[in-house]
C-alpha cells in the first residue's frame, strides 16, 4: 500500500520560512517523480513544483519561482519543499504527489498517489 505523509506545514508571519516534508512508503521512492500541490479555501488544487526522479529536474510554477525549492532524499524516502519569502497568498493546503512518469508536468492526472495535506497559513 502506497503511503504519502506530508508534514511541516503551520503558522509564519509573512516574509517568514517553512520546510515541508512528505515520506513515501509502498513504492519504489527512487524511481518515482515527486511533485507538491496546493489548495486554497474555494479554489481548485494547483501545481507548486515537481522533480524528476531521473536527475532530480525541478520544475516550478510561475507563482514560486525563486522562492521555493524542491529537493529529495532517496537514502529517506523524503521529498521536501522550502519555502521562503512567503506571501498570504501562499496560505493553503500542501500536497506532495507521486508519479510515474519521468519529467510529470503540472497536471494533477499525471500523478498517481496522493498524501493528505499539511495546512501553510501565512500571516499579514
Amino acid at each position: 500500500q502506497v503511503q504519502l505523509v506530508e508534514s511541516g506545514g503551520g503558522l509564519v508571519q509573512a516574509g517568514g520560512s517553512l520546510r515541508l516534508s512528505c515520506v513515501v512508503s509502498g513504492r519504489t521512492f527512487s524511481s518515482t517523480s515527486m511533485g507538491w500541490f496546493r489548495q486554497a479555501p474555494g479554489k481548485e488544487r494547483e501545481f507548486v513544483s515537481r522533480i524528476s526522479w531521473l536527475d532530480d529536474n525541478a520544475y516550478y510554477a510561475n507563482s514560486v519561482k525563486g522562492r521555493f525549492t524542491i529537493f529529495r532524499t532517496n537514502a529517506k524516502s523524503t521529498v521536501y519543499l522550502q519555502m521562503n519569502s512567503l506571501k498570504p497568498e501562499d496560505t493553503a493546503v500542501y500536497y506532495c504527489a507521486a508519479s510515474s512518469t519521468t519529467f510529470p508536468m503540472n497536471r494533477i492526472s499525471e500523478y498517481t498517489n496522493w498524501g493528505q495535506g499539511t495546512q501553510v497559513t501565512v500571516s499579514s
